[in-house]
């Protein structure tokens, strides 16, 4: 009897043991990947499950602090692109010392230009290894593009699991004949916290314009880095239009990147300084979501396009390119799509008939689509879990 006992309490504790994932992803800036990993990471049961992060930059990674305070560990080697050498030998190190502490790695990126990762993993003996496409379209040119195609077709070799944000990243990353092995995993979010506040945006509309600007101010917005895929110079050209149609416009660009300086120059070039405002970073999202009136999204090509669906959660009107929309961002009439191919008067008039509803979507009923179409992060967070805790 005694000893069916400690057999009970031996498959209890086991039960109990908590199972650590080593996450590869995370980089210095809050980008579509990033907040895609920590709004799961959120809502996990980090009693049963924990991430850690290997990350290839010594700086701290975006939601560093927040990642360490949730029990997460966070590992740093220099980037391969900096010192390669360094670099191998910095990995080398860390699978040989820390890699025995993992049974599972997940491996989120845009491309498959380097897939060392995966590579350490199995020679190690990490025996389960995900990889998870978050891209459609190929960001990488020359060198890294042959990579991406070369690993393309030996990528079954190193990985045990495919996972995608979609069906388009699915089929780009890919071979065909992983088709029926691929797992969708939805880039979902917390919709509460994304939701529509008359607070933050009244708040957000004094802090921004200093009272100097009318509060019937139309804002048009747009997150993202600032990178030739989102495409934030033709937001800019489009706006330049736009202006002369509706004189209280304003341009809010949310986000950093190499595109920066350029952008910039663009617009003191078009005279828009005062009418478009640069923000940089911000980590409340939701607040600035809440003062824009719509949000403009014209990307040359996504993964998801996980900002268009924080603002479908914010109940704001969406206007994205039908290059980078797919059907599972569709979620009511207020997502409007149009191609790059069009032309810029197009898009004007389009924001001008969205313009014209001036209405926002009531949040119970962005509650229920999200649930409906797998978009709620708590719904969701445990179906990742059961996922990440089979062996």
């Amino acid at each position: 009897m005694g000893s069916e006992t400690e057999a009970v309490s031996e498959q209890e504790e086991k039960q109990y043991v908590m199972k650590r994932i080593l996450i590869f992803g995370m980089t210095e800036v809050a980008g579509g990947v990033e907040s895609f990993l920590m709004n799961y990471y959120r809502h996990i049961d980090r009693k049963q499950l924990q991430f850690d992060f290997l990350c290839n930059s010594h700086n701290p990674i975006a939601y560093e602090d927040e990642i360490l305070a949730m029990g997460g560990r966070t590992y740093h080697i220099t980037a391969r692109s900096k010192n390669y050498f360094q670099y191998h030998k910095e990995l080398t190190t860390f699978f040989k010392e820390d890699g025995c502490n993992y049974d599972v790695i997940w491996v989120n990126v845009n491309s498959l230009a380097n897939i060392d990762y995966l590579k350490m993993a199995k020679k190690y003996g990490i025996h389960r290894r995900i990889i998870h496409s978050h891209n459609s379209l190929n960001m990488d040119s020359g060198l890294r593009g042959l990579l991406h195609k070369y690993n393309k077709n030996r990528i079954q070799k190193y990985a045990t699991d495919f996972w995608a944000c979609s069906k388009s990243a699915a089929e780009w990353f890919y071979p065909k004949y992983l088709k029926h092995e691929i797992y969708l995993i939805n880039d979902s979010i917390d919709v509460e916290k994304m939701s529509f506040s008359v607070e933050n945006r009244e708040r957000i509309r004094k802090q921004l314009f200093e009272n100097k600007i009318p509060v019937k101010a139309y804002i048009v917005g747009n997150v993202g880095r600032l990178h030739f895929q989102k495409n934030q110079k033709f937001v800019i050209e489009v706006f330049f239009e736009l202006v002369k149609k509706i004189p209280e416009a304003e341009l809010l660009l949310i986000g950093k990147g190499p595109d920066e300086m350029m952008l910039k120059e663009y617009v003191n070039h078009l005279h828009l300084e005062d009418k478009v405002h640069f923000l940089g970073e911000q980590h409340n999202i939701q607040d600035w979501l809440s003062a824009m009136d719509l949000f403009l999204f014209p990307s040359l090509f996504e993964g998801f396009g996980m900002a268009a669906l924080e603002a479908e959660a914010n109940g704001l009107p969406v206007l994205m390119s039908e290059e980078a929309s797919s059907s599972e961002l569709n979620l009511n009439d207020y997502f409007h799509v149009i191609s790059i191919k069009a032309p810029i008067a197009e898009w004007v008039d389009e924001i001008i008939k969205v313009k014209r509803t001036q209405y926002r979507v009531p949040y119970e009923r962005i509650r229920e689509e999200f649930k409906r179409h797998g978009f709620d992060v708590i719904v969701e967070a445990d179906k990742l879990e059961r996922k990440l805790m089979e062996d």
